[in-house]
């Protein structure tokens, strides 16, 4: 039972980016069904790369730290604040990200509510976080959505491979004005988004105090594998099938994921029950994020006894040891990028695979450098060929424009606590801040 209110509340995050990886996938490659299915391929194999870094990584910080605890022992204290910043702002976008597409699934299966999307989306995020208010009771009511999703989402794929409800109308041929595989290429970094909640297991074994070190490997690594397994397999299985039924990009009032469900499954109970797992499942996600965000700025604020970087405000907790104004904090980024895109989960999909892409970069460089020290050739080119997959990813959605701006603010958040850290007379085991957010 631990296990399972700890796995599948952890893998909440990766399992809901399928939800709006694959549509992001389509809308780069113009519609063009016929390089969907290579696209995600590519995106699952890179997923599968950056996983077994995270392996890695809890085996060697089993009580937890992800890629900060690895950046700042194998680089120095002051690189534990790049992934510490792109932390923060990865935590802002999953929220963002997450309500908007939950509208967009509500949007979807009532049609009539297209008008106040914006609106919508407010109201779902405030409520996501007053129930932040009651600290992390629904750890396994998160557990049970993303199961349930799941098993709703497999009764569509065998509706829809046996005997379809209808069909699409999308051309599945590939546009020969342009090469397959350089459009193959400059697509799949777009939805890398589905990589975002990998490190999530690294972190949240600090959560299982009640376990010694082999124990906590063991749950970390099998969350791994479980969420590879889940979100690896419904991705590639979802595209499938919308290749397979023609289901190319959606209207303004609809995901192409909705569309998947309705041609397999008709306007029935099973395609209600999709979009209303997949919305609940989304705004766990978002109210994970609302509670590892604060929880990452409760623990940067320090205690009365061990003052930290941050002001002491942050830290303060209500009787549920909700650190209330982190979450208002998180509440006002969130709105604001929900506002900025229009409530639009699309928009947001480019910012949200860069962030993210930081910390697995320095986390990657951090195990390679590990490798090399203890002479274990095969895992520096394991790892360094890692750092390079996610460095071209990051690198591609950059040149995109604006992505820049998540890039940005990470660099000027990881900046501003390292500057604080350093007034503050450097105290140690900034290291294990990831560690202790979590603990906590």
């Amino acid at each position: 039972m631990l296990f399972f209110a700890f796995a599948f509340a952890v893998i909440a995050d990766p399992v809901s980016s399928v939800a709006y990886a694959i549509e992001a996938a389509l809308r780069a490659l113009h519609g063009d069904l016929a390089l969907l299915l290579p696209t995600m391929a590519l995106v699952v194999g890179l997923v599968v790369v950056v996983t077994a870094n995270y392996w890695q990584l809890v085996g060697r910080f089993p009580k937890g730290g992800g890629a900060a605890a690895a950046a700042g022992r194998a680089f120095g204290a002051r690189w534990t604040f790049l992934p510490i910043g792109a932390l923060v702002v990865d935590f802002v976008l999953t929220i963002g990200i997450s309500i908007a597409a939950a509208a967009s699934a509500v949007i979807a299966l009532f049609p009539g509510l297209a008008p106040v999307r914006i609106p919508l989306a407010l109201v779902l995020l405030a409520v996501v976080a007053g129930l932040t208010w009651f600290g992390h009771g629904g750890r396994l009511l998160f557990a049970a959505m993303t199961v349930v999703f799941v098993l709703i989402a497999v009764v569509v794929l065998v509706l829809g491979f046996a005997g379809p409800h209808s069909t699409g109308t999308a051309a599945a041929a590939a546009d020969p004005g342009r090469p397959a595989v350089l459009a193959v290429v400059m697509a799949f970094p777009v939805a890398m988004a589905l990589a975002t909640g990998i490190e999530a297991p690294s972190t949240a074994i600090a959560q299982l105090g009640q376990l010694d070190d082999t124990h906590r490997r063991r749950f970390g690594r099998g969350t791994l594998a479980l969420l590879l397994v889940i979100v690896g397999g419904l991705t590639l299985a979802l595209t499938a099938l919308a290749v397979d039924l023609h289901i190319g990009l959606p209207g303004a009032d609809s995901t192409q994921i909705a569309e998947i469900a309705h041609a397999a499954a008709g306007p029935g109970w099973v395609y209600s029950a999709f979009q209303l797992t997949s919305s609940l499942l989304l705004l766990a996600a978002a109210s994970s994020s609302f509670q590892a965000g604060p929880g990452l700025l409760k623990a940067l604020a320090g205690t009365a006894d061990n003052p930290g970087v941050l002001p002491a405000v942050l830290g303060r907790s209500n009787r549920h040891h909700t650190p209330y104004w982190s979450v208002v904090v998180y509440l006002a980024a969130a709105a604001l990028v929900i506002v900025a895109a229009s409530g639009q989960e699309q928009e947001l999909v480019l910012f949200y695979a860069v962030s993210v892409f930081v910390s697995f970069l320095v986390g990657l460089l951090a195990m390679a450098r590990f490798a090399r020290t203890e002479r274990k050739p095969g895992l520096v080119l394991v790892n360094a060929l890692a750092a390079v997959a996610v460095a071209f990813t990051l690198a591609v959605n950059l040149l995109r424009g604006w992505p820049l701006l998540s890039l940005v603010a990470t660099v000027l958040i990881g900046g501003a606590l390292y500057a604080r850290w350093v007034r503050a007379g450097r105290p140690s085991g900034i290291e294990d801040i990831e560690r202790r957010a979590e603990a906590g």
